[in-house]
């Protein structure tokens, strides 16, 4: 049997599924792990290693952590010197130089959260949800200088739940990914399978998100905000500016949802409270309401949106959330 020698670049928990289906395979050997820098973390900011570093040192791996890989040196020579067959990328976090794109044998394989050509980029789980889509996916694809651009091995399709958040969904497609991997090296090293150039021409671009898409806009639709709030979860999140305070949202629920029957009447003014339900509070949007479920205020921890209401309305504020131009800090 035919062992392939591969050197394996992630860094968060999207991509430690992936390492684990490798190092699963008997016809795959790691031979290393490249991974981003360690990063403070936490209300102490104590430096703390990427997940797929933490796998790979428990699986005894040597790993290299290089800032700019492309920029040292160093890092290509002891990369270069593995002679590996492939080596596979998923969420590294870094660029590849063609120098580094030149070292495999067979070529670097990317695992891509989306179905290609939809979605090249940097958040093609969120776009997913804030578009509304029904499904995505991932695609095992080739690397090239270009974003996203290579051809493609294989693609699985992944159902998007409505109360799916981003997280929720980029631990359904890490899964996803790490299933169809191992076989994607191996059937293109084997010759079974030919890689699949995408339509350039059918291509769309997930765009990097920004602490200046935290703020909702209440004149938008119900619908459109409930896709905000999920999609935008951790980062950038949502927020809202409520007697003068800004509160973040975590969850809402789909319009459609059976709790929408005990929403009584609307309100005039997009943002404001229209009154309390079991599950939450239905809030006043450009079309329909909004239940929200769980929210923050600040100071305070991830709070059923109907408890903090208790307390806020009680304290005589106007019932009303005010778009803000102010984003949610990290």
């Amino acid at each position: 049997m035919t062992v392939l020698r591969v050197v394996f670049m992630g860094t968060p928990e999207f991509a430690v599924p992936s390492l684990q289906a490798l190092l699963a395979d008997d016809a795959i050997e790691v031979l290393a792990v490249f991974s981003q820098p360690d990063r403070p973390s936490g209300r102490g900011q104590k430096l703390t290693p990427p997940p797929v570093k933490a796998l790979a040192l428990a699986h005894h791996l040597p790993v290299y952590q290089p800032v700019k890989l492309r920029k040292e040196p160093d890092m290509l020579e002891a990369l270069a010197g593995f002679a590996p067959d492939f080596l596979v990328t998923a969420a590294f976090g870094q660029i590849l130089s063609q120098p580094v794109l030149d070292i495999p044998k067979y070529g670097t394989v990317n695992v891509h959260a989306s179905l290609l050509p939809k979605y090249r980029g940097a958040n093609p789980v969120q776009w997913s949800i804030l578009n509304g889509d029904a499904e995505t996916g991932v695609t095992t694809m080739l690397t090239e200088l270009d974003v996203d651009t290579g051809p493609m091995l294989r693609r699985i399709t992944v159902p998007i739940d409505p109360m799916d958040s981003a997280v929720e969904l980029v631990e359904k497609l890490s899964q996803a990914g790490a299933s169809i991997l191992a076989g994607s090296l191996k059937d293109m090293a084997s010759g079974a399978l030919q890689p699949e150039a995408q339509d350039h021409a059918a291509a769309t671009h997930a765009r990097k998100l920004e602490k200046t898409d935290a703020p909702i806009d209440w004149t938008q639709a119900a619908p459109v905000l409930h896709n905000k709030i999920r999609g935008q979860q951790p980062w950038p999140g949502t927020c809202s500016s409520f007697a003068g305070q800004l509160i973040k949202f975590h969850q809402s629920l789909p319009p459609g949802h059976l709790a929408y029957d005990q929403v009584q009447g609307q309100a005039p003014r997009p943002g404001q409270i229209i009154g309390l339900v079991e599950t939450g509070v239905a809030v006043q949007t450009g079309q329909g309401p909004l239940i929200v479920t769980q929210l923050q205020p600040p100071g305070k921890p991830r709070m059923a949106a109907r408890d903090w209401a208790n307390g806020a309305l009680r304290d005589g504020a106007e019932p009303v959330f005010v778009s803000s131009v102010e984003p949610v800090l990290p």
